[in-house]
């Protein structure tokens, strides 16, 4: 299989929702086909740029997952299916990223805040932040505020993505944002939020940099902070 071809095999099935050979797809007929895992096996064996797969494999088949799911044809568990192959993906292809010397866009610290365990909508954006080419620290669900400026402190991360999807959780948020301030490394830091119950006032309101409804949106604003 020439190059092209097995880069649109990859694309194709990161939109089935197929990480390996047994998986089921959307369409009939998949199980048994190489699915995403045994693909990039093959491309990096065949000697294909990881930074092609990447981009033309990785990403751009989950702006298509984005747009389906925009357009309701895909829900949360199709989406995170497909991040899920990416996130498989990224781990075969990281190490040769770093050899072929294609540098992170930078260190993206995440978390769920204190007394919150929700974690699939942090989980997604987290997959997508590492197939967009950010270096990912994700801290889990339910991280104590001291935990999370220790990180961002200890790798000198220019952002920073808090989730909650609790009301009364999502008040922590602004205790982080106070404790990065009081340890002086706010300024040097971009605090991203999301979840159910958050919003951009709610962002304004306790000094956040951008509120994400989604991981598309977190990825369309890191490129306008970067730019």
């Amino acid at each position: 299989m020439d190059k092209k071809a097995l880069l649109e095999k990859i694309a194709f099935n990161v939109i089935q929702g197929r990480v390996e050979a047994e998986d089921e797809g959307f369409d009939e007929g998949l199980e048994g086909q190489p699915a995403v895992t045994e693909l990039v096996k093959d491309a990096i064996k065949d000697g294909t740029d990881p930074k092609s797969i990447l981009l033309e494999a990785l990403t751009e088949s989950m702006e298509v997952v984005g747009e389906k799911f925009e357009r309701g044809q895909y829900l949360i568990p199709d989406m995170l299916a497909s991040a899920e192959c990416v996130g498989v993906a990224m781990d075969l292809l990281s190490p040769h990223l770093i050899k072929a010397g294609v540098k992170t866009k930078g260190k993206f610290i995440i978390g769920t805040v204190a007394g919150d365990l929700h974690d699939i909508g942090k989980n997604i954006v987290a997959i997508m932040l590492k197939g967009a080419g950010y270096e990912v620290v994700d801290l889990g669900s339910d991280v104590p505020t001291d935990r999370i400026v220790e990180v961002v402190k200890e790798h000198q991360a220019p952002f920073l993505g808090l989730s909650a999807l609790l009301t009364t959780t999502m008040r922590v948020m602004r205790d982080v944002i106070e404790r990065l301030k009081e340890e002086g490394v706010r300024e040097k830091v971009k605090v991203l939020i999301g979840g159910a119950p958050t919003s951009e006032e709610y962002a304004d309101q306790i000094g956040a940099d951008a509120h994400c409804k989604d991981a598309f949106q977190a990825i369309d604003l890191l490129k306008t902070m970067a730019s």
